[in-house]
């Protein structure tokens, strides 16, 4: 089996889900159009603490999501295609986009980006922020606006940015005095020991 024949019928198989769970359209429709903005009302809420630390988190996240986006903006240029409803016969689109490369998912790497830099902060409430990430990779096919590919790109590329911020940045000359700023006393130890 080709790589583009377990695509399309992976596709297929979720976004058929549309059509036999139907009262699940209106959760996947929202997790799919509207959970973006609950995930920028979660990063001002984490600005907004005064928690050096959840600042620091947010920070480390902002830069992770620039790289990633960046990421897949080169990884469209390498591969591309339109999205499943421009391409396929019978599928379920549920909300209106546009037709442009579809790949990689760009809800899809800004998700998985901003929550791995929160588990790798905050390992507890970042696996329950991780999940849901996968949920939305997981609407955006049951939508029918993206193909498994696609998010699975995302998500890779969302997380190994988010990875490598974290561990790159703190070895950079200026970043120490910066995070030394940021960091409350508690945290100290951590942030020296990156």
């Amino acid at each position: 089996m080709s790589l583009t024949q377990f695509n399309n019928e992976t596709f297929r198989s979720i976004n058929e889900l549309a059509d036999r769970f139907s009262e699940a359209n209106p959760v996947m429709v929202f997790l799919a159009e509207y959970m973006p903005y609950a995930l920028g009302i979660l990063v001002i809420g984490y600005c907004l603490t005064r928690s050096n630390r959840n600042r620091l988190m947010i920070v480390f996240a902002i830069m992770s999501c620039g790289i990633a986006e960046i990421l897949g903006k080169f990884a469209g240029l390498a591969y591309s295609h339109h999205q499943p409803f421009a391409e396929l016969t019978n599928v379920h689109q549920l909300v209106e986009h546009v037709i442009d490369n579809s790949f990689p998912s760009d809800h899809t790497i800004i998700f998985f980006s901003i929550c791995t830099s929160i588990w790798l902060f905050r390992r507890k409430e970042g696996v329950i922020w991780l999940l849901l990430a996968l949920c939305v990779a997981f609407s955006r096919v049951w939508v029918g606006v993206h193909y498994p590919i696609d998010v699975a790109a995302g998500a890779l590329i969302g997380m190994i940015s988010s990875m490598v911020v974290y561990k790159i940045i703190p070895l950079l000359p200026f970043a120490k005095p910066l995070m030394k700023r940021y960091a409350k006393s508690d945290t100290k130890e951590r942030v020296e020991n990156f």
